[in-house]
């Protein structure tokens, strides 16, 4: 595909989506959005891909957010413009592939929410995160609001959405929205790390390791326990492939497993 406003990159069992509009610090149209979630759909259909990065062009920013242009000439804006994966192609768009955000600069506003919408985040040393939408008329509608009380302190997430202030990679960091904060020059080089290391795992058991995470999130555990009979359909399915039968048998045969891709 003739990508206009991403780069798409497959090295190994990682593709890597950069958002390629480093002229407006990345900041999302209708256009990216599209193209970011072709890719994402790219990614979850090919078997040879396990792992995917997400990074921003240049060195400034990972992503600012909406393009106030676009959304100021009408262009852009809607839930409609942005189609049916959501803001930047992936904020309403789940695979059951770990999705890296490698944040090399500014993830502001919609930048967050792209990075709420990811499973592990490394970040460079002067990255930043907030949800600044109400400083300008908005509310952070892509899903910031929902997502970020999920995943740091209610009463730090109050004051983020609230105040509308940006906080620097290390504040980030210590509420755990941040898994690493490296130097810039490292960024991608750690997100890779992490990203092999996740490949050499059993791809099937991973996206069902995915699933159940996710799916398990808002499931009661015991009261009724239906999250423990959501995780049991996965073990008992998995217990069925290939991969576990290998796994075991690698074990005992002191070998590095051959994973199924399938």
């Amino acid at each position: 595909m003739d990508h206009q406003t991403i780069i798409f990159e497959q090295h190994s069992h990682t593709a890597v989506i950069t958002l390629n509009r480093p002229e407006v610090l990345n900041a999302v149209n209708s256009q990216l959005c599209a193209e970011v979630g072709a890719a994402l759909e790219t990614v979850a259909n090919d078997t040879s891909i396990r792992v995917v990065i997400i990074t921003g062009a240049g060195s400034k920013a990972f992503c600012v957010g909406a393009d106030l242009k676009a959304v100021a000439a009408g262009e852009f804006g809607s839930e409609e413009q942005a189609g049916e994966w959501g803001f930047a192609g992936i904020c309403k768009h789940y695979i059951n592939k770990p999705i890296i955000a490698a944040v090399n600069g500014l993830a502001l506003g919609g930048g967050t929410e792209i990075v709420l919408a990811t499973d592990i985040v490394v970040a460079s040393e002067s990255a930043s995160f907030g949800l600044t939408e109400v400083t300008l008329g908005l509310i952070a509608g892509a899903g910031g609001i929902l997502r970020l009380p999920r995943q740091i302190p209610e009463k730090i997430a109050a004051r983020m959405i609230f105040e509308g202030e940006a906080m620097s990679a290390a504040e980030a960091a210590k509420w755990g929205l941040v898994n690493e904060v490296v130097p810039a020059d490292e960024v991608m080089a750690n997100a890779m790390a992490i990203a092999e290391k996740i490949a050499s795992n059993s791809p099937v058991a991973v996206r069902m390791s995915k699933d159940v995470f996710y799916r398990g999130l808002d499931a009661p555990l015991d009261f009724p326990p239906t999250a423990r009979a959501l995780n049991q359909k996965y073990v008992n399915e998995l217990m069925l492939t290939e991969d576990a039968a290998e796994g075991a048998r690698a074990f005992v045969e002191q070998r590095k497993p051959q994973w199924n891709d399938s």
